[in-house]
């Protein structure tokens, strides 16, 4: 019997079948990354399904084209941001037009915004007052 999938999966399925041009041409270069970092693509994250993402940064990429400036879908993009924001992951917005541009230096760019250590190695605590080197 087979069991029933959330409407985000389901979603998720159907618009990996569909992917724009932009999204179709990063993917062909994400998922080939020698960074060690993995990538999914069209990916649920609770309500929403995002265009990519990565686990080992918590990075959601969403790719912009026009339509995300027409009717009522910058307001649902920022419900969006603001619920994975609440749930610990960072967004990035990448242009379709900066990817049809170049798809090999936003793939690049990508990778290594998500690769960038998210805490900076700290070399103790600051000296007490008169320990000063």
């Amino acid at each position: 019997m087979p069991r029933a999938l959330r409407p985000e999966v389901s979603i998720a399925r159907k618009l990996r079948k569909e992917m724009s041009l932009p999204e179709v041409l990063l993917w062909q270069r994400l998922r080939g990354q020698k960074s060690g970092l993995k990538f999914r693509r069209q990916h649920p994250v609770g309500p929403y399904v995002i265009d990519f993402y990565c686990r080992e940064s918590a990075l959601a990429i969403e790719i912009d084209g026009e339509a995300h400036n027409r009717d009522d879908r910058p307001q649902r993009d920022e419900r969006r941001d603001a619920f994975l924001q609440e749930n610990g992951l960072s967004i990035l917005h990448v242009a379709a037009a900066r990817i049809l541009k170049d798809p090999d230096a936003a793939a690049e760019a990508i990778a290594a915004y998500a690769a960038r250590p998210l805490h900076q190695p700290s070399a103790g605590p600051p000296p007490r007052i008169g320990e000063e080197k």
